[in-house]
């Protein structure tokens, strides 16, 4: 599954902000391609963001376990 990403510039942001009319509009989410995406698929893709999220972390802890792992072993050779 490709990433997807909500693109809005600065200043749509403000213009809807501004716009009375817009008040009752919200957020649309494009895919890569421009099309709007459902709700279905908006939901698969924050799952897979969140699964990404975690894993990265879970490969961080291990990195500075390991780390920490080592340096307590370079501390009592000496």
């Amino acid at each position: 599954m490709a990433m997807r990403s909500l693109i809005v510039s600065r200043s749509a942001l403000l213009r809807l902000s501004m716009d009375s009319s817009s008040s009752r509009s919200a957020f649309r989410f494009f895919s890569d391609q421009g099309r709007v995406l459902s709700d279905e698929e908006r939901a698969a893709e924050n799952v897979y963001i969140r699964k990404m999220e975690k894993e990265k972390l879970e490969k961080q802890k291990r990195k500075e376990e390991k780390e920490k792992a080592e340096k307590e072993k370079a501390e009592k050779k000496p």
